[in-house]
């Protein structure tokens, strides 16, 4: 497997290599839909790692999911042995053949990824910001509490949302220690406070760090005070420029709090939901972190769309996978086209771009509500069995509610 590894890493070099030398590359380097106020070239003045951070991260990835996948396989034969499956289920059960190409895959669809490509020839630094959480998760997915912590502690410093992947990691990491997710477990809330104690010394020691370095607090405001409050209303693929645009500004604090809230109040519901699956949780969190951002770019896209390939056991199960698949690719041409016409022909406004912003993100939380409908789906036939039937005898149809 590591040739194949190598060859994808080649390859996604020479095409960023080829892009960078082109004409291209100014053009990229503009498009407000990869460089944002928080991470592009020229607000940030940053020198140029994102080859190296993007095959890092491609690596990590690599040996995370191979990791992740040895882990699924014993959990699944141990369920197996213990009769806890229905007998009808064997076409649901993954083989070692079906997994074996799944890390190779994830590699591959984050290196050949456009946006991925468009993010490193642009210098986004949100490829070193996908680098950290990469391998954040690949120090979780390995059951190193201390790296994990670390590793997240980084990817808050960065960019604040982060935070919200220390719920799936604490369960993932709780459940490798075999220690009941319980309340009453007083083995919970000591590793609990382990964790979060490893967490917080962290983020305070790169804090301090920032404050030896610069010798003042300011960065603070500047960073996370302009995350959180929106200043700059420049035109990117999230929700909050063009509304708050428009909004009268006495206005502004409440629902500036309101947009805010999205990305962390899904965090203790599907922490519930999903507690048993806290790889999945990941995922999904990932994607709500990109969309409901205060500054998104297609580099955050890229990171979650990196691990489609690990569930690609629910293809059976997705509805409208087709319809989003060409919503998103149809989004993702037509954003520099209204660009144009809105910004140098002039015969167009906000109200298209914004447009087309609205669908690419609505098309994204159908995405990922069509997975997390086939996850849980998939997680109800391996118990109950594929053929429901009644109390009379009749079929019956699964409605998820």
């Amino acid at each position: 497997m590591a040739a194949p590894l190598v060859l994808a890493v080649l390859a996604a070099v020479t095409v960023r290599a080829a892009l960078y030398r082109s004409s291209l590359a100014a053009f990229i380097a503009e498009r407000v839909e990869v460089a944002s106020p928080l991470n592009a070239w020229k607000r940030g003045e940053a020198p140029h790692f994102s080859s190296i951070t993007d095959v890092l991260t491609a690596v990590a990835l690599y040996l995370a999911i191979q990791d992740y996948n040895k882990v699924v396989f014993k959990k699944q034969k141990l369920l197996i042995e213990l009769d806890k499956y229905a007998p009808d289920v064997a076409e649901l059960i993954r083989t070692p053949m079906e997994m074996h190409y799944i890390p190779l895959k994830v590699a591959l669809v984050y290196l050949l990824n456009p946006y991925t490509v468009m993010s490193c020839v642009a210098k986004s630094t949100c490829a070193i910001s996908n680098t950290v959480i990469a391998f954040f998760i690949l120090a979780t997915i390995r059951g190193s509490a201390f790296l994990s912590a670390v590793f997240l502690a980084l990817a808050t410093y960065q960019s604040l949302y982060p935070i919200t992947l220390f719920a799936p990691a604490l369960l993932y990491l709780l459940q490798r220690q075999f220690i009941p997710i319980k309340p009453k477990s007083k083995s919970f809330w000591l590793f609990t406070m382990q964790y979060a104690a490893l967490y917080l010394c962290s983020l305070v020691v790169v804090i301090c760090l920032s404050f030896f370095l610069l010798n003042s607090w300011d960065f603070i405001p500047s960073v996370y005070g302009f995350i959180l409050s929106v200043p700059d209303l420049t035109p990117n693929i999230g929700l909050f420029w063009y509304f708050f645009a428009e909004m009268f500004e006495h206005f502004s604090l409440f629902f500036v709090c309101v947009f805010q809230i999205n990305v962390f109040f899904y965090t203790i519901p599907l922490a519930v939901k999903l507690k048993e699956h806290p790889v999945f949780f990941m995922f999904v969190q990932l994607a709500i972190i990109s969309i409901f951002k205060s500054y998104p770019t297609v580099g955050d896209v890229a990171l979650y769309m990196a691990f489609l390939p690990v569930w690609s056991h629910l293809y059976r199960f997705l509805r409208n996978i087709f319809i989003l698949s060409c919503m998103l690719i149809a989004c993702s041409l037509l954003f520099p086209v209204l660009w144009h016409l809105w910004i140098f022909a002039g015969s167009a406004n906000s109200n298209f771009y914004y447009a087309i912003t609205l669908t690419f993100n609505i098309g994204q939380i159908l995405l990922i509500s069509d997975y997390f409908y086939a996850f849980l789906r998939r997680e109800y036939y391996l118990t109950h069995g594929l053929h429901l039937t009644r109390q009379d005898g009749t079929e019956a149809m699964l409605v998820l509610k």
